[in-house]
């Protein structure tokens, strides 16, 4: 991430200016152009231009910045082979799971000039509750409220539910067996003793209010689920069982890795090797 609060230092971001705001701000420092190290190569500058209507960076850290621009929106987007959209909700998902705050409000509005939808958007944040917790959830929605504001989107959007509270268990029991198979109908009978709810809650409330919601289709919403708990760090176990659960759904290895490499300017190496490790105790090492 482009360290929000690091690239203005007036708390928001420089890439979170709009266009007309970006204009007539130079940051560059003459005196480096074409020195090997501040040298903003052509590809990160056109994903800097196109993503946040600039390529200018702060002359305070010229060099950091340029280098992190330079891995971040070249190597990283050379290495990861992801549609924009996609690429763009799986960083939003990673930053609400983090969580970073102001780096969001910066991606969010590179998804909004990418055209992401708003719809997609806010079930990315929604789902995220049952993994993240509803108060770092809570803070992602008041900004993202504030932008969508911001923009002219008119709120509150189209309702995506599908259940009712009559069917939300049996839904949800459903999508944890298209997702994990027929042995999840077992699972909360063998729940140890007084941990019957839990199981019952994860079906009712994790995958029936959250899973069977329109905007994004099963495959994406695993992926999604996969992001967050790689993004949080410390829920190695629950990594592997979504590891299982996206090669179900035909989000293969390839695409897992792809994931993971677009989250590295994000989360760091420590959680970005951890989610390597699960994919290939799960999925194999090969090539």
């Amino acid at each position: 991430m482009l360290g929000a609060a690091a690239l203005s230092g007036f708390g928001s971001s420089l890439f979170a200016l709009d266009s007309k705001e970006a204009k007539g701000k130079n940051f560059s420092d003459s005196k480096n152009k074409g020195a090997n190290m501040n040298t903003v190569t052509p590809n990160a500058k056109a994903n800097l231009q196109k993503l946040f209507g600039s390529n200018n960076l702060p002359k305070e850290d010229l060099e950091f910045f340029t280098n992190y621009a330079n891995f971040a929106f070249d190597e990283v987007f050379t290495h990861s082979n992801l549609d924009e959209n996609e690429r763009l909700l799986i960083i939003l998902a990673s930053l609400t799971a983090v969580p970073a705050k102001e780096e969001f409000e910066t991606m969010l509005k590179a998804a909004l000039n990418a055209k992401v939808s708003p719809i997609a958007i806010k079930e990315v944040i929604y789902q995220a509750t049952p993994y993240v917790g509803m108060a770092k959830v809570a803070d992602i929605l008041s900004i993202t409220n504030k932008v969508f504001k911001q923009r002219g989107i008119k709120l509150p959007l189209a309702k995506q539910g599908t259940t009712t509270r009559e069917n939300r268990y049996e839904k949800g029991l459903q999508t944890q067996v298209d997702i994990f198979g027929e042995g999840m109908r077992s699972a909360i009978d063998k729940a140890p003793k007084g941990q019957r709810h839990i199981r019952e809650f994860l079906s009712s409330n994790c995958f029936g209010d959250y899973y069977t919601r329109r905007g994004l289709d099963l495959q994406f919403r695993e992926l999604l689920t996969f992001v967050y708990l790689v993004s949080m760090g410390g829920a190695e176990p629950q990594v592997k069982s979504h590891v299982q659960g996206n090669l179900n759904m035909g989000n293969d290895r390839a695409k897992l890795i792809a994931v993971v490499t677009a989250l590295i300017p994000y989360i760091g190496y420590p959680r970005s090797l951890n989610a390597l490790g699960a994919i290939d105790e799960v999925a194999g090492n090969r090539s």
